[in-house]
């Protein structure tokens, strides 16, 4: 498992999240779990207001949108069959979890 990393969603909601995306560092690869992001299918979704926040992929002729406000972490064995790898998407991915964590002040 490495980070940006595609798997599959095993959970009860897979239908309109099929994917998930793993963000955690490799330093934390000694735990038990994984820090995710879900890959929700753009059908289910609105309209995007912040490109930069809900970035878009097609992972296996699937159009999904990145959703950092349901970011989880689920243990190892719950992580389902690897996809593909976001790795050359890796900053577009970063960006918009910095977007998440940012000290912005409204």
């Amino acid at each position: 498992m490495a980070q940006f990393d595609v798997h599959r969603n095993t959970g009860k909601h897979r239908d309109d999240i099929p994917y998930v995306v793993l963000v955690q560092s490799s330093l934390y690869d000694g735990y038990r779990r994984r820090v995710v992001v879900p890959l929700v299918r753009k059908s289910a979704l609105g309209s995007i207001n912040n490109p930069r926040f809900n970035p878009r992929f097609k992972i296996e002729n699937v159009q999904v949108v990145l959703h950092p406000l349901e970011i989880v972490s689920i243990p190892n064995e719950q992580l389902g069959e690897f996809v593909e790898s976001l790795n050359q998407e890796g900053n577009r991915i970063l960006d918009a979890l910095d977007e998440l964590l940012t000290r912005a002040w409204g």
